[in-house]
């Protein structure tokens, strides 16, 4: 198999659907070769998702993009850093998931050419770490605006730690709609994916 699924432990709760995946690297002095994705490897670690949409982005260092999520059409996302480093978040926002609130982070890298599966139902967002980075990601449904959302970036009832990868951030690169997400608590009641506000 060309690549390693590696599945995500929060709390010592496995975060059902979301996995690490580290395609197989060969190298020599020329360069290197890799399997970015493959239906069958895919298929046989039981990621039967099709993929309809290809996105890339470009950032520079100190950029943060998101928290974003699809209410109408979600999408579930195979996210990769195709030159540069990032850190990568996903939020769980499927109501009675076992981690439903909980996030996961982790520093894709160029380098090591890792990847991260975040299932539909996530809010996503990213951090620039280095200089630039070229973002991608392949995606289950077509985008559609008028189901478009997000969340604070550093709202404390998630409780990201971002400054465990990034001492900087606590002035992050925002664009203007970035910066005015709501809440994921609000008034004691959460967030539900459907825009709805549930009690806890």
């Amino acid at each position: 198999m060309a690549f390693e699924f590696k599945k995500c432990i929060v709390d010592g709760t496995e975060v059902e659907g979301l996995w690490e995946i580290q395609p197989k690297i060969f190298g020599d002095a020329r360069g290197y070769f890799l399997e970015s994705y493959s239906e069958k490897d895919f298929f046989a670690a039981g990621l039967t998702m099709k993929f309809v949409q290809d996105n890339q982005s470009k950032s520079s260092k100190g950029v943060l993009r998101g928290l974003h999520f699809q209410t109408q059409h979600p999408q579930g996302k195979l996210v990769r850093a195709l030159e540069g480093r990032v850190y990568d978040v996903a939020v769980d926002l499927r109501k009675g998931s076992k981690t439903f609130g909980k996030y996961y982070g982790v520093v894709l890298d160029a380098e090591k050419q890792n990847q991260f599966y975040i299932p539909e139902g996530f809010a996503h967002g990213f951090y620039v770490l280095s200089d630039t980075a070229i973002f991608a990601y392949k995606c289950t449904d077509f985008y559609d605006p008028k189901g478009e959302g997000g969340l604070m970036w550093n709202d404390p009832a998630i409780g990201i730690d971002w400054k465990s990868v990034a001492p900087d951030i606590s002035e992050p690169n925002l664009s203007e709609k970035d910066g005015k997400h709501p809440a994921f608590c609000w008034n004691g009641d959460y967030f539900d994916m459907n825009a709805k506000w549930i009690g806890k």
